[in-house]
């Protein structure tokens, strides 16, 4: 017999002994009368004799409560979870954030954990966080990497896991329409929404219409966007899945879609891409102080030399974006072009960025990029005489004068994305104003 059986059967014991013990303590309290009355009483019809002592039915169920008390221990209690929340202050780290809970080794060890998913040494100020508690004791440290992404460590007996999870919204999908007055911002502004869904807007048509000197009165819009919300609380725009703009009479539209790589693309009703394949340029610069030629007199070298690119000057430190989608071929340094890098993008082009100060922060070879993604930052390294870009591109093999080579349009949709663009169209056929019921979902979605 185990050792719980054999508790359970003393239990049982102890039980019998005290419902036997109460039941002999109350016929001991009776008198002999009495007594002789409950021994006679075997018919129905016996009438009952009034006592003032308690009666034996009353002490027997205090017995087995009592006897029940002993065979049923009391539950442990619950443990108490607490959250604590907060947003980065300046100069914050790891350290001070945590050494109410967590002693120094403890924090060094956490840090460690999460080199992989997101280094706590790029925590911004201003971005919510908060630690989680049981029984005072640290369980759970969790930090907002960005409006789609946060950062979750939690404490486990083998040490810290961390991991960078999805945050969840409840979507709300609606209709927005608008008409110009003076300008996209203030037609948004007074259609009750955000300026930040005329940016979004301005980006899948910039391509088309220059919302700087196209934009005339009476000029219209239409979207349909998704919502999000935590809590009930507004906390921006999702993925806007189809828009309409129209422009001194002429309509344009866009459907959302991703391509083959996982970008967000818009196009046209019949799969005609609105994005163009390349940036206009590839940062944000000061002049171009020198332009692409096969004779060049080297300001270094004092050669005359061809210059295959186009010296775009600008601050060190300015950020350098990827001019199209594609993937990286090489991050590297040389003793003339300095820190570089190249990009190979689709239908045979190739482009490439000279005399960087550093690379961003993950650049290396094999990784995909996309376009306007930042890949470095503008320097002076190799044969430079001041901090400027030097931009390249080729085609099949062969240099051609960035500021002169045809922009194509970005890869059309496929036969797959096609029968999905059909569904899409249906969203701005809608005559009427519609809205989904709130849809829990994780991050952006697909």
């Amino acid at each position: 017999m185990s050792i719980q059986q054999k508790i359970n059967t003393k239990r049982v014991c102890l039980f019998v002994v005290a419902v036997v013990l109460v039941v002999a303590a109350a016929y001991s309290s009776l008198t002999p009368s009495q007594t002789e009355q409950i021994a006679q009483s075997g018919s129905e019809n016996a009438t009952p004799v009034a006592t003032s002592t308690v009666s034996p039915e009353v002490l027997v169920a205090s017995a087995t409560q009592e006897a029940q008390a002993i065979s049923e221990p009391a539950l442990p209690p619950q443990p108490v979870v607490e959250v604590f929340n907060g947003k980065i202050e300046k100069g914050a780290t790891a350290s001070t954030l945590l050494n109410k809970w967590l002693t120094k080794a403890e924090v060094y060890q956490l840090a460690a954990a999460t080199d992989k998913a997101f280094r706590l040494t790029k925590i911004r100020r201003g971005r919510p966080y908060r630690v989680v508690t049981t029984d005072g004791e640290f369980t759970r440290f969790e930090y907002e990497i960005d409006n789609d992404q946060y950062l979750s460590v939690a404490k486990t007996d083998e040490g810290f896991v961390a991991e960078c999870k999805d945050i969840k919204y409840d979507i709300i999908t609606e209709r927005v329409n608008g008409i110009i007055a003076s300008s996209l911002y203030e037609a948004m502004t007074a259609s009750g929404e955000k300026p930040a869904l005329a940016v979004r807007i301005g980006d899948i048509f910039g391509w088309e219409i220059d919302f700087i000197r196209d934009i005339r009165k009476n000029d219209s819009f239409t979207a349909v966007v998704e919502k999000r919300y935590r809590d009930g609380k507004f906390q921006g725009y999702g993925k806007i899945l189809a828009a309409r703009f129209v422009n001194q009479g002429n309509k344009y539209e866009g459907y959302y879609l991703k391509d083959k790589d996982g970008f967000t693309q818009y196009y046209t009703a019949d799969g005609k891409n609105l994005r163009r394949a390349f940036l206009k340029a590839p940062l944000k610069f000061t002049r171009i102080s020198s332009k692409f030629t096969n004779r060049r007199l080297h300001p270094i070298l004092k050669t005359y030399r061809p210059h295959h690119g186009v010296d775009y000057a600008a601050p060190r430190g300015t950020p350098v974006y990827a001019i199209g989608n594609g993937k990286i071929v090489k991050v590297s340094r040389s003793r003339g072009a300095g820190k570089y890098v190249k990009i190979r993008h689709s239908n045979g082009y190739e482009s490439a960025y000279l005399h960087l100060s550093r690379f961003a922060r993950g650049l290396k070879v094999g990784k995909k990029v996309k376009q306007g993604q930042l890949i470095a930052y503008v320097g002076s390294t190799g044969y430079s005489t001041g901090p400027h870009l030097d931009f390249r591109m080729k085609r099949n093999g062969k240099y051609i004068n960035p500021t002169r080579a045809t922009n194509p349009r970005a890869p059309k949709a496929t036969k797959e994305q096609l029968t999905i663009l059909k569904e899409k169209v249906e969203l701005l056929r809608l005559d009427n104003d519609t809205a989904q019921a709130p849809e829990q979902v994780v991050g952006k979605g697909a």
